[in-house]
């Protein structure tokens, strides 16, 4: 902060302010209360929060607490917050708030308009170059609890050709999934998408039907299930009795891009590095494409984070990065075929998370 010449800090969203918190809590999916912490250049944060959250966040490392009744339409928090960056800045300097992709404004653009004209002459410049630097990294405990939900999901991964049979319906399928992974110990199951296909399916992401498993179906299971807070995020194929040649082939070419991807993670690699060590198998394997846009992403307190494995993208690996590697490509017409593991990057040779999938498709019924 000092070298870019901020005088504070300003993040409102969930990940940043437990990022600098520890605030935990899942009220956050209710969109009518903002929460602002303030990170001054010197001294600790302060929170300027709804009063409801008073008592959650007193039992964080923050101890300056400021808080108002809300909802109160007609000033949600807005004066309290710009008082509090006044004070702590003197009023003078600028004020850091993430701009950049991947970041959301969470307050009311018309707040912020207010807010802007309360502080001035002070003026918001992006921190994003801040935030991700600091996040991209993670400490060793941060690691722990990813690994720990990793190792976890890859369980309940290994054990679900027991647990499903010919026939079962995806919402079946998705149904048995989330009741194993939140009886192996996950806090929550905050994201799962996937899909049956003849031969390989063709949507990945939309809701679970009633259609029902068939001889030949591949199935795709793609989870970001969460323990204190942490996230995994990565998916496993199974196939239904005997499939095509081609989705066989589809699934062994993505593995071998998979371990193209784990030979390429190395600190001082690139992004775009890894992304190219995974396309070239997955072209010389005959992908007809990848709409996707990227073979992997960060990972961490958010399901997604920075940064993206794009043939553009040159962010350098650093040790302590938590990445996904996640080589996915059409195969056939309507067909695809994707894999991901989660890894930390280490001084050397990554670090598995997730436990390596099986080489071979594994095979229900």
């Amino acid at each position: 902060m000092a070298e870019t010449g901020l005088s504070a800090l300003l993040v409102l969203t969930e990940p940043e302010v437990r990022y600098f918190t520890g605030f935990l809590t899942p009220f956050w999916q209710s969109p009518t209360r903002p929460w602002f912490v303030v990170i001054p250049l010197k001294g600790k944060p302060v929170a300027v929060i709804p009063a409801i959250g008073a008592e959650c966040m007193a039992r964080t490392w923050i101890d300056d607490l400021r808080t108002w009744p809300a909802p109160v339409p007609e000033d949600e928090g807005v004066s309290l917050l710009a008082q509090t960056l006044k004070e702590v800045t003197g009023g003078t300097g600028d004020i850091g708030l993430p701009m950049g992709p991947e970041t959301s404004l969470r307050m009311s653009l018309n707040d912020f308009e207010r807010l802007k004209d309360l502080i001035a002459p002070m003026q918001f410049r992006d921190a994003s170059p801040i935030i991700r630097a600091l996040r991209m990294v993670k400490s060793e405990l941060e690691i722990d609890k990813t690994r720990h939900i990793c190792q976890l999901l890859s369980g309940v991964f290994e054990d679900l050709p027991s647990r499903l049979s010919l026939g079962m319906t995806e919402i079946e399928i998705f149904r048995t999934f989330k009741t194993l992974t939140l009886d192996a110990g996950a806090d929550d199951i905050a994201f799962l998408v996937g899909g049956l296909g003849a031969g390989g399916p063709a949507d990945i992401i939309s809701p679970p039907s009633d259609r029902r498993s068939a001889e030949g179906d591949v199935l795709i299971l793609d989870t970001g299930a969460v323990f204190d807070g942490y996230y995994c995020d990565f998916d496993r194929n199974y196939v239904f009795g005997e499939t095509t040649d081609a989705a066989k082939r589809a699934y062994e070419v993505v593995y071998e891009a998979t371990e193209a991807g784990l030979a390429a993670a190395r600190p001082g690699a690139t992004c775009a590095d890894l992304f190219q060590a995974m396309q070239r198998v997955m072209d010389a394997g005959g992908a007809m494409g990848n709409d996707v846009g990227r073979l992997g992403h960060g990972l961490g307190m958010q399901l997604t984070e920075w940064p993206s494995n794009t043939a553009t993208d040159m962010t350098v690996l650093k040790p302590g990065m938590v990445i996904t590697l996640e080589p996915g490509m059409t195969f056939a017409e309507g067909k695809v075929m994707v894999h991901e593991e989660n890894i930390v990057i280490r001084e050397n040779a990554p670090e598995l998370l997730s436990r390596r999938a099986p080489a071979e498709m594994p095979m229900i019924g």
